[in-house]
């Protein structure tokens, strides 16, 4: 048997030591866990708070926009055009960020551990930048949503938190950007459910045992304040809709097929490419960015003229009117808010997809049910939104859970999780690439390309050769 070392002390077995040994094993007496769980509790009070009032100062903009459009149409033929080209011309420098959806941005900085590449895509002058700037989209008559840029400012303010609080290990920003961006998109839509399977789904792709208590209670938060500021209301109102087994499930098979082709053609339209149609469309801008959007807002405009409500903003009081079986609306409103969807990414402005998609969804839904005279029209009007958002998306799961919450209805959560896993196949078949995915591994491929451009340029240190090193000798 071995001695004991003289040197060696024995443990302290003392009360003090076993809760210091406790609370190494365990996180709830962390003081490092619990400043972590604070700076996220307070930053998803601000999520919620940035989120109510971008919500409250989008629709008060817009509606600065449809008074003067209602009061004479053609003040749109030089507002939406101006307004359009002003954005592309802010954001061809330190405002790029901001432009598109933001989700994207989110994603990339989630995947890629680069301080700088995170600060570029999520600083806090990014984040005020995309909430100004949407705004002025939308008082141009942008057709976007804010729910993506609620997304970037969400995981913006949490990370720009996190830093500041001296969370700067990778690992733990992924988390602060994580929480925010869930956080963002249940504030944005008063949808809780919907933040956290996005977080899920979309921005990280598995669930974090760690983390789960974490985001949950983050994205609770932010809801709670949403709730508090607005009441308890689903965004589009509540409907008491059905869809009874039989001849009427049909329409499941209709709107997933018809309207996951087009979320996947939409999808595909917008992601950049190097060649083909998108290849000059990508060069077209490249070449004139500011010019190439102004014609992007004057198509939007031209378009516009072809229906009675317009196709500016994010669609959603003609989707809520679909859904109610009152719209004025033309029958071609769904195509037409399409076209006006892709004209307004294209131009490379800041603004989101999702409540525009749920428009074209709702406008193709209400072609679809003019087929089947059997079925109530709001049920095969939700399934549709649902479809086109999950086409477009790729996110099956999240456009589920967003059409049930934004509807108050349980009824349909069958028919919405068939017919959003049926669109996400058939959109496979156009793109197959979801868009969000796509345009953040974009991100990172211009990063890395950067990057090795950057260290290529670098000149290396020149090594001294040993027969230089001292002065050679004269031969004598």
């Amino acid at each position: 048997m071995n001695e004991q070392d003289p040197h060696d002390e024995p443990p302290v077995r003392t009360p003090q030591g076993r809760l210091q040994r406790l609370a190494a094993s365990n996180d709830l007496f962390s003081p490092v866990q619990w400043r972590r769980r604070i700076l996220f509790w307070s930053g998803a009070v601000l999520v919620g708070l940035a989120a109510v009032g971008f919500a409250q100062a989008a629709d008060y903009v817009f509606g600065l926009f449809q008074k003067v459009v209602t009061h004479n149409r053609f003040w749109a033929f030089l507002i939406t055009p101006a307004t359009f080209a002003v954005l592309a011309w802010l954001t061809a420098g330190a405002l790029k960020p901001t432009r598109g959806s933001g989700i994207p941005q989110a994603m990339a900085a989630l995947k890629v551990e680069d301080e700088g590449f995170r600060s570029n895509l999520l600083s806090l002058r990014v984040a005020i930048g995309k909430m100004a700037l949407t705004l002025a989209a939308l008082l141009g008559g942008a057709s976007v949503g804010r729910e993506g840029p609620t997304v970037h400012v969400g995981a913006g303010l949490l990370y720009s938190l996190g830093r500041r609080f001296g969370f700067a290990e990778p690992a733990a920003v992924g988390r602060f950007i994580l929480a925010g961006s869930a956080a963002g998109l249940a504030a944005a839509f008063n949808t809780p459910l919907a933040g956290v399977v996005f977080a899920i789904e979309e921005m990280s792709g598995a669930f974090e045992h760690r983390m789960s208590g974490t985001l949950l209670t983050a994205v609770i938060i932010a809801g709670v304040v949403s709730l508090g500021i607005l009441g308890n209301y689903a965004y589009f109102g509540r409907f008491d809709i059905n869809l009874p087994l039989g001849e009427a499930w049909l329409a499941v098979l209709a709107t997933g097929i018809v309207c996951g082709l087009a979320g996947g053609l939409f999808a595909r339209l917008i992601l950049p490419s190097d060649t083909g149609f998108r290849g000059a469309v990508g060069r077209l801008r490249a070449r004139q960015p500011v010019v190439f959007a102004a014609a992007c807002g004057l198509a939007l405009v031209l378009l516009s003229q072809l229906t009675h409500t317009g196709l500016y903003g994010t669609g959603y009081a003609q989707a809520k009117a679909l859904l109610e079986g009152h719209s004025d609306t033309v029958a071609g409103f769904g195509a037409l808010k399409f076209l006006g969807n892709i004209a307004s990414y294209w131009a490379g402005i800041p603004g989101g997809i999702f409540s525009p998609a749920l428009a074209v969804g709702a406008g193709l839904g209400n072609n679809i049910a003019a087929w089947m005279p059997g079925v109530d029209p709001a049920s095969v009007i939700l399934l549709a939104m649902a479809a086109y958002l999950s086409g477009v998306t790729q996110a099956p799961l999240t456009a589920t859970v967003i059409s049930m919450e934004l509807t108050a209805n349980q009824q349909m959560a069958l028919p919405i999780m068939a017919t959003c896993l049926l669109a996400r196949a058939t959109s496979t078949l156009v793109c197959r690439k979801p868009v969000y995915k796509a345009l953040a591994d974009k991100l990172i491929h211009d990063f890395e390309q950067r990057k090795a451009a950057e260290a290529a340029a670098t000149p290396a240190d020149t090594a001294v050769d040993d027969t230089q090193a001292e002065p050679t000798k004269p031969t004598p």
